[in-house]
C-alpha cells in the first residue's frame, strides 16, 4: 500500500483532533466458512483485507478508530453468511475499534442482519456523532449519517419515503435534532450518480439527483463514500467540488474499472482510510493487497 493521501502529504498530526475509517466493502459472505463466491473464498479474502490493512495501518502509525461495511456482506441471504460476520467481527484483529457500522446492500437480507448484529454495530439508517481519537468529545466533530439504499427484490438502490423525509428534516438549516451542528460524512450503498460504467449505471440509486441535490444545498456535507461498484472511483459532489464522492473496492473480487487506479493495481482487492480533520476536511488514501487466499 502506497503512503500517499489524496489531498495532501501524509502527515502524522500528533495531537490534533481527527478520526480515521477503514471502509471495507462488497464482502458477499456465504454461511460455509469455505464456500466461495463468484469461485472466490469470501471469508477468506475477508480475514485478509481487516488483517493487512490493520496490520499496515497500526505499523504506519494510522490505525483507524472504526471499521465501516458499506454493503453486500452476504451474498447468499442467509443467517450462516451474517454468523460468519458476526464471528470475524468479534476476532482480535478489531480489538480496540469502535462499533462498526454496517450498510445493506442489495444482496443483503436486512431483517436477518440486524437479528444477527444489531447488538454489536450500527446499522443503517441513521445518524451518530464520531469522537475524536482519544477523546470521548463528539460536538462539533463529524457525523456519520448512515442511508440504507436496500430494495428487496432489486439490484438497484432505493431510499423509502419515510427515509427520503427524514433527511429532508435532517438537512434543512432550521433542523436543531442532528446530535451535532458539524460536518457530515454521508454513506450508502449504491452511488447517487452515473460512475460511468451503463451496466451498474443501471442499478444505481433510483433518484439520485434528488439526494444530490439535497447533499449538495447543505454545507455540513463534506464526502460521500459508497460501494456496490466493486472499484476504486472518484468525483466530486456536483455544485461542490470541494466534496468528494468516493467508491470502494471489493474484498472479493474487482469489475472493469472506470477510473485507472493510482496504483496500477484495478484487479487486486482493496479499501480506503478515510480521515476526517477538526477542519471539516476528509482525505483518504487507497489500499490494495494481494488475493493470496484465491483458490
Amino acid at each position: 500500500m502506497e503512503s500517499r493521501w489524496a489531498t495532501s502529504s501524509l502527515r502524522r498530526h500528533g495531537s490534533c483532533r481527527l478520526m480515521r475509517i477503514l471502509q471495507l466493502s462488497d464482502p458477499h459472505l456465504v454461511a460455509d466458512p469455505g464456500g466461495l463466491c463468484r469461485g472466490r473464498p469470501a471469508l477468506a479474502l475477508l480475514q485478509r483485507g481487516v488483517e493487512t490493512a490493520l496490520a499496515r495501518l497500526t505499523a504506519e502509525g494510522l490505525r483507524p478508530q472504526r471499521l465501516l461495511l458499506s454493503g453486500d456482506l452476504c451474498h447468499e441471504e442467509t443467517w450462516g453468511g451474517y454468523a460468519r460476520l458476526r464471528e470475524l467481527l468479534e476476532a482480535p484483529p478489531l480489538a480496540g475499534l469502535e462499533p462498526p457500522l454496517l450498510l445493506s446492500g442489495n444482496h443483503d437480507h436486512p431483517a436477518l442482519l440486524r437479528a444477527a448484529l444489531g447488538r454489536r454495530a450500527w446499522l443503517a439508517p441513521g445518524i451518530r456523532p464520531i469522537p475524536w481519537s482519544g477523546s470521548a468529545e463528539a460536538d462539533p466533530g463529524w457525523s456519520l449519517l448512515a442511508l440504507d439504499s436496500h430494495c428487496s427484490g432489486r439490484d438497484g438502490g432505493r431510499l423509502e419515503a419515510a427515509q427520503w423525509a427524514w433527511i429532508e428534516r435532517l438537512l434543512a438549516p432550521s433542523d436543531n435534532t442532528a446530535p451535532a451542528s458539524g460536518p457530515l460524512l454521508v454513506a450508502l450503498h449504491h452511488p447517487p450518480v452515473p460512475i460511468g460504467d451503463p451496466g451498474f449505471d443501471a442499478i444505481a440509486l433510483e433518484e439520485g439527483e434528488r439526494l444530490v441535490a439535497l447533499l449538495a444545498a447543505s454545507s455540513r456535507v463534506r464526502g460521500v463514500v459508497f460501494g456496490h461498484v466493486h472499484q476504486y472511483w472518484r468525483g466530486e459532489l456536483p455544485g461542490r467540488p470541494e466534496v468528494p464522492l468516493l467508491g470502494c473496492p471489493s474484498t472479493l473480487c474487482s469489475f472493469g474499472a472506470v477510473q485507472p487506479c493510482p496504483q496500477g493495481r484495478e484487479g487486486d482487492p482493496g479499501g480506503l482510510l478515510l480521515e476526517l480533520t477538526a477542519e471539516g476536511v476528509i482525505r483518504h488514501r487507497l489500499l490494495r493487497w494481494q488475493a493470496s487466499d484465491r483458490p
